[in-house]
């Protein structure tokens, strides 16, 4: 059996980060609709799994490409651990739902913002 490319290791990685990303996206909402007390176990341990995957695969992506540690990545970061934490915080605030939803989009629009302009970068290394 041949050996995994470099080329197939950075794609399995993008899927595992996007993956990630989505499933802690989408639960960090569930989390938001959903404040009972009979799920809020699944969904934080669901939401903390997705961020888990998504922050390794972030990482390994990082080593993989060679990029170092620009200032685009310690945004995205800053990004991460915001997203990760607000399922746990919305069941500690259940009155603040608009804000939570709206701080959710900000933060995934600026994380976006980060890997497709990378605005700290002198050029474009890609998603």
């Amino acid at each position: 059996m041949d050996t995994p490319s470099a080329m197939d290791s950075i794609a399995v990685f993008r899927i595992l980060h996007v993956l990630g990303i989505l499933l802690l996206t989408g639960f960090t909402f569930a989390a938001f609709a959903d404040q009972s007390r009979t799920r809020r176990r699944t969904l934080l341990i669901v939401s903390g799994t997705s961020s888990l995957i998504a922050m390794i695969s972030g990482f390994g992506l990082s080593g993989i490409l060679k990029i170092g540690f620009p200032l685009w990545i310690v945004v995205k970061i800053v990004c991460w651990l915001g997203l990760s934490a607000l399922a746990g915080i919305s069941y500690r605030k259940p009155g603040c739902f608009n804000l939570w939803t709206c701080l959710t989009v900000a933060l995934l629009v600026l994380a976006l913002i980060m890997v497709y302009i990378q605005p700290f970068s002198s050029g474009f290394e890609g998603p």
